[in-house]
């Protein structure tokens, strides 16, 4: 029969209970422990938000602004442009609320009154500027008079960049455009507003999907809060320990500072990509990388892509990714409707609207070599460590319409650079491969170009090499040889002895007054100096002109032919010249003559303002002010000028130097052909490197293109190395792009100062020209020394008009007399460089005796071919 056992009731209580107790003890124990853990990292942390929280949250950099546009009678300026930069700057249109600190404006019909305010950088003088068919008219200030110019407000550009190449504009909530937050809470988080530090639906959602199998990274939850603990405090691991640090933070966060607090510095610390070589931070600086545009302009579509952009900013950048930035900004726009913040109707016309971004918008990523060297004069002026800390405004020279004329001329000339680089190394490759030789690896040429305002020296627009990624070699300030930009000098120095009453003397011993019909001798020609050492130079493939005019031999740019002038009017003129327009390393050589002797990019700019500025010299310069960040002057830059050359030596040099550019034969006529047609004046210069300086009345550009290692640039280019063809299409298509810009657009001929004329010459005789021959060029001469016959003096031509017209027949040409030449009035001139004893000197002013040349066959006399059209010369000098 069975047996029933009785378990005692007591033992299985007795067990359950003692688990019980031990599972209560592990609870409380975790508890406890997790509770202490928590206090640790709740006091740990509390203290670091506090002490950040107490230090300035962001480092206040200083704000680079532009210099202010200037506006004068006579530009090709439209209302709507005027109008476009006040926004930019921050003025507000009359009646809008609110007031703008920086300015008001108000447009009426074909006129725009400016009125600047308390914070303006100018003083509260207002005007009226009027416009008819997009020009402007006339300028009224504000107590009736007529002024020849007005100055609108400088735009800011950027501020400097701190340590780590971040930049940033800080904004305060206030000044946040209405839709910029409703877009980002819309598409990040929802309730931040409604809800605390933490979204426990979501970290819940996350946690559950991170323990998935197959789930292989961690899935966020963050809110505002959460993303802000991140970027102020933490770094961007994905781990649990950091999620677990992020919670904390946001809850400080939250315990300590309210709603708007948090958005803003949210705002102001966000990623938002890449512009250049520069990390953009906050919405601020976003809105002006991406628009162009103060965050307070922006509308619908653009706040919705900046919101969108929060996300992946490098993977949704409009401007390498277009068609992802709209995809993602239709999802914020769907966002906004979903929570109310805008209407279906204004998301369809948000949607519909492009992109908007400008990718020409300014930014110092477009000018890091201008930003660099502003850096660097700060830091000397100020005397203080910390400048770049205390929020100043910086005023500079620069323009940055200018400056993007400047980058699309560089990137698009050293395209073609390149080009002829890589076929020049491949045929390289081929000679080197038929003698068994492994050739040297391809280095591609660098480049310069600055710009300056001839008439106050002002650095307008600065491109210091190819890629300041790639390399940080500021070469705008790099010494290199100058070459036969040099060679004006020369001539200038010819001019100024003339006009201080020192005949020049020939080695044949005719002396008279330099002018640009005196015959200079383009030979081979051994000069002796110092003491009996000798220099043998020679022209571009040994091609040699005989007697030449003075002209030809700079708008060929003859060696042999400027170094005998040189000798004639003395080198220790010509280097003291030199030196007085900032050439400081020239040594009176043959040698100096041709550029032989170096200087950076921004000397010879600043050098030649000496021509460009009626002979006064304007050191370049970049600082204009510096102010505290309520406009307050902390200190202000006046730029240095120094007479250095007679008005009339500059401006007869600079007819010279139009020549260059405008005869058929001169080294910068490709410019001509680029369709470059204002009034300019130039040179080009060719020695290790290529160079192209020149300017207009209200413009001078100098363009060096050379190698690093300072071998020479026909290593690299071959042929296309010289100064036309290297650097002169990129001369001549920034200055081409610059007078399309308002604010260049009234270019004008250059002006010659009392005691010079400008005369019309034949091209075949160099007399007067009159209708008997149209074929004539534009000759400067000081007042007395100009020819006085006309081309057909002499002339008598005894053809019949078939053989004129088909050129048969000998033409029978007397030679001329020479042309009578007064001699000028005793100057009085300006004479700044030290005057030295002349050395045997050449002058005369007459008429060149025609060189030998080839006859012309029977197509060539047909058809007008030219009888020397062979390609002009310019130097390849050596070191002395």
């Amino acid at each position: 029969m069975p047996v029933k056992v009785k378990v005692p009731r007591v033992a299985v209580s007795a067990t359950r209970r003692k688990v019980l107790i031990i599972a209560a003890m592990v609870c409380v124990s975790c508890l406890l422990v997790g509770g202490f853990i928590l206090s640790v990292y709740w006091t740990k942390y509390g203290n670091i938000v506090s002490s950040r929280l107490q230090e300035p949250l962001f480092v206040h950099t200083a704000q680079i602004y532009a210099a202010p546009p200037e506006i004068r009678p006579g530009q090709k300026v439209t209302a709507q442009w005027v109008v476009t930069e006040l926004l930019q700057a921050g003025y507000s249109e009359q009646g809008q609320t609110p007031v703008s600190t920086m300015g008001t404006y108000a447009a009426g019909p074909g006129t725009v009154t400016v009125r600047p305010g308390p914070e303006s950088y100018h003083a509260q003088d207002p005007a009226t500027i009027s416009f008819a068919d997009g020009i402007v008219t006339q300028i009224v200030g504000g107590n009736g008079e007529q002024l020849a110019a007005y100055e609108l407000e400088p735009l800011l550009v950027t501020g400097l960049s701190d340590q780590s190449r971040a930049k940033r504009r800080l904004v305060t909530y206030d000044e946040l455009p209405q839709y910029m937050v409703p877009a980002v809470t819309a598409i990040e988080d929802r309730r931040f507003f409604d809800e605390g530090a933490l979204d426990y639906r979501g970290i819940l959602r996350s946690a559950v999907n991170d323990i998935r199998p197959g789930h292989h990274y961690l899935e966020g939850a963050s809110t505002i809060d959460m993303l802000l603990a991140k970027l102020f405090f933490l770094t961007p691991d994905r781990t649990w320990h950091r999620k677990f640090l992020q919670v904390v933070i946001a809850m400080q966060l939250e315990h300590r500072l309210s709603k708007k607090q948090i958005f803003q510095m949210f705002a102001n610390e966000v990623p938002m990509g890449e512009v250049g070589s520069y990390a953009i931070d906050g919405f601020g600086e976003a809105a002006q990388a991406y628009f162009g545009k103060d965050i307070g302009q922006l509308n619908i579509p653009q706040c919705a892509l900046l919101a969108g952009m929060i996300q992946s900013p490098s993977w949704l950048n409009p401007f390498r990714h277009p068609q992802r930035a709209i995809k993602r900004r239709e999802m914020v726009l769907d966002a906004m409707v979903d929570t109310g913040a805008i209407t279906q109707e204004q998301a369809r016309q948000a949607n519909s609207a492009p992109l908007d971004v400008v990718p020409g918008a300014f930014d110092s990523g477009e000018a890091p070599w201008f930003t660099e060297l502003v850096r660097d004069q700060l830091r000397r002026r100020l005397d203080d460590p910390n400048y770049n800390e205390q929020g100043l405004r910086i005023y500079t020279s620069l323009d940055p319409d200018l400056q993007q004329a400047a980058q699309n001329a560089v990137a698009e000339g050293m395209k073609h650079v390149d080009e002829v680089a890589r076929a020049h190394y491949a045929h390289i490759v081929k000679l080197d491969a038929r003698r068994g030789i492994l050739p040297p690896p391809l280095v591609y040429p660098q480049v310069a170009l600055v710009a300056l305002n001839p008439h106050t020296g002002q650095v307008l627009a600065l491109v210091g090499g190819r890629n300041y990624a790639s390399s940080q070699l500021d070469h705008a300030t790099a010494h290199r040889p100058t070459g036969s930009i040099f060679k004006p000098f020369v001539y200038a120095a010819a001019f100024n002895s003339s006009l201080a009453g020192t005949p020049l003397t020939n080695p044949s011993g005719v002396s008279g007054v330099f002018t640009p019909l005196t015959v200079l001798h383009d030979e081979p020609t051994t000069f002796s100096f110092d003491n009996g050492q000798t220099y043998s130079p020679h022209d571009f493939d040994n091609e040699y002109y005989g007697d030449v005019p003075a002209v030809e031999a700079l708008y060929r740019s003859l060696n042999n032919a400027t170094i005998q002038l040189a000798e004639m009017v003395g080198y220790e003129n010509v280097a003291n010249l030199a030196k007085a327009a900032g050439i400081t390393s020239v040594q009176p050589t043959p040698a100096m003559a041709i550029g032989s002797y170096d200087a950076t990019p921004m000397q010879m700019a600043g050098a030649y303002t000496v021509f460009a500025n009626g002979g006064v010299k304007l050191d370049p310069w970049m600082l204009a002010s510096v102010r505290s960040t309520n406009g307050d002057v902390i200190a202000d830059y006046a730029p240095k000028a120094t007479p250095v050359l007679d008005p009339r030596a500059a401006f007869l040099t600079v007819g010279l130097m139009e020549q260059v550019l405008n005869n058929r034969h001169g080294t910068g006529a490709n410019v001509r052909g680029m369709g470059f047609e204002a009034p300019a004046a130039g040179k080009t210069g060719t020695s290790h490197d290529a160079w192209f300086a020149g300017f207009t009345s209200n413009l001078l550009c100098v363009v060096w293109v050379g190698n690093d290692d300072y071998s020479d640039l026909s290593r690299t280019m071959g042929a296309e190395a010289e100064g036309d063809r290297a650097a002169g299409p990129i001369w001549g298509g920034f200055m081409k792009a610059a007078v399309q810009l308002p604010q260049y657009s009234d270019t004008k001929p250059f002006v010659p100062p009392p005691g010079v004329l400008q005369v019309q010459l034949d091209n075949n005789t160099n007399l007067l020209a009159d209708s008997a021959c149209p074929d004539d060029w534009t000759a400067t001469f000081l007042d007395g020394t100009q020819p006085t016959d006309t081309c057909d003096h002499s002339m008598g031509d005894q053809r019949n008009i078939f053989q004129k017209i088909f050129g048969f027949g000998q033409r029978q040409v007397n030679p001329p007399p020479p042309p009578s030449v007064a001699q000028p009035q005793k100057p009085t001139p300006r004479q700044v460089v030290p005057a030295q004893p002349a050395q045997a000197q050449n002058q005369n002013g007459q008429q060149a005796p025609e060189k030998k040349k080839k006859k012309r066959g029977f197509w060539s006399r047909l058809f007008g071919g030219h009888r020397n059209d062979k390609p002009r010369s310019d130097d390849q000098n050596p070191q002395p």
